[in-house]
């Protein structure tokens, strides 16, 4: 069995990383939830690279049926070709172009397949691939032929949660909830994307993420990619630490709303204020 450990740019949690691999022996889908930000598509990326397989990613829209991953019939294409006299019409496999699903189960070798934010579609959507996903195989009744899964991928599902998932879907699953990282693996993930940090600075902004994410009235809470954004223009605009503790540099990096924006600033303007809630509650 393909055992996953992890890759360079990707820190998981144990938890994490056993569930993933109990996805592969099982060869069960991976269900991944958490907030925004947290991770869930990169982990495809980071299993992809770790075990050296091909990526192929379904992403999904509102528009997207289940359909669209199995394969596509175009009628357009052989009706122009019927009417300008290109090539053999009565030949309809020249016709049919196989989705992500369909390319993923035609392909010689065992991949990742990334199905990206399954919350978005229609209700219906993931009980209309239990079948396929379940036999990793489907029919193509314009053609008369079944493509089977030659290999079965390695299937990782991600949501933000905006829809629940049917339960008949989630009990072929393999389910895990990508907590927020506290500051000890936050330091972690921050390394492996600035692994020359100044110490002081980064001790600084994490003080000042945190305290932002305390607020329970913000519309839009910041995430690990915005923290990593965040200290990347810390860096660049040459911000001194004592300037982070007085204030909150960049802010629009981290929140994405005014409401959120006026809320951490009207709070923040009082730098005792800020030092009384670092004294009292140790987030570092």
């Amino acid at each position: 069995m393909n055992y996953f450990k992890g890759s360079e740019d990707y820190v998981l949690s144990p938890a994490l990383r056993d569930n993933v691999n109990v996805s592969i022996a099982l060869e069960r889908p991976l269900i991944v939830k958490g907030e925004p930000g947290t991770g869930k598509t990169l982990l495809a990326h980071s299993i992809a690279a770790g075990l050296r397989k091909r990526l192929i990613v379904w992403n999904i829209k509102s528009t997207t049926k289940a359909h669209d991953g199995l394969h596509l019939y175009d009628t357009v294409q052989r009706l122009n070709d019927a009417r300008f006299g290109d090539g053999d019409v009565s030949d309809i496999k020249r016709y049919i172009r196989l989705g992500t699903l369909g390319e993923a189960f035609k392909s010689e070798e065992q991949v990742v397949l990334l199905i990206d934010e399954i919350d978005k579609a229609e209700l219906e959507f993931p009980n209309d691939l239990l079948n396929e996903l379940d036999e990793m195989s489907f029919y193509i009744p314009e053609t008369g032929e079944t493509i089977k899964a030659k290999h079965r991928p390695i299937v990782i599902i991600t949501s933000n949660s905006e829809k629940e998932l049917p339960d008949p879907f989630l009990r072929r699953c393999i389910f895990h909830y990508i907590e927020f990282p506290d500051t000890e693996l936050m330091e972690e993930i921050v390394h492996v994307h600035h692994p020359k940090m100044e110490k002081g600075l980064l001790r600084e902004a994490l003080k000042r993420f945190y305290w932002i994410r305390e607020f329970d009235m913000l519309r839009k809470k910041p995430s690990t990619s915005e923290l990593i954004d965040w200290l990347q223009a810390l860096v660049v605009g040459g911000i001194p630490v004592k300037a982070i503790e007085k204030e909150i540099p960049f802010i629009g990096v981290l929140l994405k709303k005014k409401e959120d924006i006026d809320c951490v600033e009207k709070s923040g303007k009082s730098h005792y204020a800020f030092n009384t809630s670092m004294r009292t509650r140790d987030v570092y």
